[in-house]
């Protein structure tokens, strides 16, 4: 299957390709925020032109659609529907907190996640899902609380970006997997979202947001700039 990923909700723009039958998936990871939408389009052209791949040949277009940065979302949304609308392919918007758990299971082998992202403004993006049989199912829709407002059933794993910020009040007693929702794992959660329709026209092809604020006050965008700080880092997987 051919197919395009990209994400834009968090501080790291991430893209992958796929050109099918067997061939290794490319991707790419650079700086995202406010450099995503001037990045986007000419990094999928680049990682398209390496993967010998011609947009009208794709299968499906896949994008983190959200909870996430209201920019990040808005950039990939407007660059899936534009695609979209210029080659006819069909559009996946995916939630970036599947994306999230996906990342968590091929990094650490845990099946039952509660995935989590920096929501600013002291909250939390969450929600919970279980890996059985090949496929996701969603326990608990995206929603948006404070860190303690997080449950963490026995036996399931936290993983996302907000270990830095608020591992102190988050719950105790699984893993904590520090992973970010990345392009790679929407190209393997695109087969299976294709084959049960998940796909959309283009003009369907819309962010999801949980929270209604977009303006920041100058505190809150000074507490932005040193959780930025906090949030660049690599993958890793902390014991239980």
């Amino acid at each position: 299957m051919k197919l395009l990923a990209f994400d834009t909700s968090t501080e790291t723009l991430s893209i992958a390709a796929s050109a099918g039958a067997g061939a290794p998936a490319l991707e790419y990871t650079g700086p995202g925020g406010a450099l995503a939408s001037a990045a986007l389009i000419p990094e999928i052209e680049a990682l398209l032109a390496r993967a010998g791949l011609a947009l009208g040949e794709l299968d499906a277009i896949a994008f983190g659609r959200g909870p996430g940065s209201f920019t990040g979302l808005r950039t990939a949304a407007a660059v899936a529907q534009g695609l979209g609308f210029g080659t006819g392919v069909p559009v996946l918007a995916v939630d970036t907190l599947l994306a999230v758990a996906e990342e968590a299971r091929a990094a650490s082998g845990e099946n039952r996640i509660v995935a989590l992202l920096d929501a600013r403004m002291d909250e939390v993006y969450f929600a919970a899902y279980e890996y059985q049989d090949g496929a996701w199912t969603t326990r608990q829709p995206p929603a948006l609380g404070r860190p303690e407002s997080v449950d963490l059933p026995p036996g399931w794993a936290l993983a996302g970006n907000v270990f830095a910020l608020h591992g102190e009040r988050l719950p105790t007693g699984g893993a904590r997997i520090a992973v970010l929702p990345t392009a790679g794992a929407l190209l393997r959660l695109a087969p299976r979202l294709l084959a049960g329709t998940g796909s959309h026209p283009a003009a369907e092809a819309l962010p999801l947001y949980i929270r209604d604020k977009v303006a920041q006050t100058t505190e809150e965008r000074a507490a932005d700039r040193a959780r930025k700080d906090l949030l660049l880092g690599k993958s890793t997987v902390e014991p239980r």
